[in-house]
């Protein structure tokens, strides 16, 4: 028995505790599973490829391996039974209804031709009429904008913008914009078809408030909703049931620790569901988009079948994926903050606007007054100085308080020493007088 002395002297004896062990990841354990990363690079943009962790890796080249020694066993007896596994795990962790309601597609993209493919048949067999609206945020990515372009106004769509200025200082300014463009597509007399909504946003990256948009989508008899939340999971909450869309794409390989690539594309069940497929057609064409998407043909399956492995790695990790993706959060807003202290600027967004990226203002005197300046800024910090991050271009007057910011990332291996290289980086560049106006074309 172990006895421990009150204040007042008197003792009190009580069984002995056992000293709580726990077995979560330690920060050399960390290290070493992303060993493979360039050490003399400060990897500041996990959102543009993500990371994989050596242990997935592993489980990916077995996979791969198994293909390659009997392909035929593969395909007939490991191949639909694993990619089931992953679909119901990501069914659960989005919580979907139903796994078929889950399919796993390349990356975003794939998902958006996808969703797009189907209101461009709409548009051709006269269920949708000419001018029938799309809406988008300014902020979509570019690939989605030319996917947009490609499949909607190319059909005989007409595209509604959602303007948005940045910086952004609350979700009020972006949920007062997305009315008006609600409006101004009804205002025209056609009927708003699809609205396209970012969860977060890639550049620059925001968090929408996703949940209020889908709300007023269903009040204003906007027919579908796609979400494009290509950097969602693990980065930010996603619950199906919760946000309401019809559509919700996120790529596993940004946030999720999957090898690239591998997206889900979540499609709510209902008839209009049934009639989405996949681009590449392939024999199990009209089994459903889930089955159709699981054989677009002879390829690597891999990425898609990591994931129980990935899910394995993170629960290494105190609270798992929602424990990871807060630190995430926690310590981006803490290195944004040192870094626009250190420069004497600001950041993009208020803090509970950002997930586990966060767009820092650099100093004004760098002179980046256009999108090729800052991709130069960006290539020297690479070659130059060994940090890899990518530099937003605002717009803005020259000697304006912010004309660009850089766009930091936050994921389980970076380390302080990485964030302290970038700023300086930017205070030699400072020092030295350096301005992009000295970039040759």
């Amino acid at each position: 028995m172990a006895s421990t002395q009150h204040q007042n002297g008197d003792a009190v004896s009580h069984p002995h505790k056992k000293l709580k062990h726990t077995n979560f990841i330690t920060e050399a354990e960390i290290q070493s599973e992303f060993s493979h990363h360039e050490p003399a690079v400060a990897r500041l943009n996990n959102g543009a490829f993500g990371c994989c962790p050596a242990s997935v890796i592993a489980v990916q080249r077995d996979w791969q391996l198994k293909n390659l020694r009997q392909p035929d066993q593969f395909y007939f007896n490991h191949l639909k039974s694993g990619l089931l596994r992953s679909r119901t795990i990501i069914k659960d962790l989005v919580n979907a209804r139903h796994v078929d309601e889950i399919s796993l597609v390349d990356n975003a993209s794939t998902a958006t031709a996808i969703v797009l493919q189907q209101a461009a048949w709409a548009f051709h067999e006269g269920t949708f009429q000419k001018g029938d609206v799309v809406l988008m945020l300014h902020y979509a990515y570019g690939a989605v904008k030319k996917a947009i372009e490609a499949y909607v106004v190319r059909a005989g769509g007409s595209v509604v913008v959602v303007p948005l200025r940045f910086p952004v200082t609350s979700n009020d300014e972006i949920v007062r914009e997305f009315r008006k463009a609600v409006e101004k597509g009804k205002s025209r007399g056609n009927r708003i078809r699809l609205a396209v909504i970012d969860h977060v946003t890639s550049m620059p990256s925001v968090v929408i408030p996703v949940k209020e948009l889908v709300t007023i989508c269903r009040e204003e008899g906007v027919e579908q909703v796609f979400v494009d939340a290509a950097h969602a999971i693990g980065c930010t909450r996603v619950d199906m049931q919760e946000i309401g869309a019809d559509f919700y794409t996120s790529n596993l390989h940004k946030w999720f620790f999957c090898p690239p690539s591998v997206a889900f594309l979540y499609a709510r069940a209902s008839p209009k569901s049934r009639d989405l497929h996949h681009p590449v057609v392939s024999h199990e064409y009209g089994n459903g988009l889930a089955v159709e998407s699981s054989w677009t043909g002879n390829r690597d399956y891999s990425a898609q079948l990591v994931v129980p492995a990935v899910v394995d790695f993170v629960k290494r990790f105190e609270g798992g994926i929602e424990g990871i993706r807060k630190r995430n959060h926690d310590v981006v807003v803490e290195m944004g903050k040192m870094l626009v202290e250190a420069w004497g600027t600001h950041l993009g967004t208020p803090p509970d606007m950002s997930a586990s990226m966060v767009m820092v203002g650099l100093p004004p005197c760098l002179g980046i007054m256009s999108d090729s300046h800052a991709l130069k800024l960006r290539t020297r910090l690479r070659d130059e100085f060994g940090v890899e991050v990518p530099i937003y271009f605002a717009g803005g007057e020259e000697h304006a308080s912010v004309t660009a910011y850089a766009r930091i990332s936050r994921q389980v291996y970076n380390k302080l020493e990485d964030y302290v290289k970038f700023k300086d980086a930017i205070n030699q560049l400072v020092t030295d007088g350096f301005t992009c106006a000295l970039l040759s074309d």
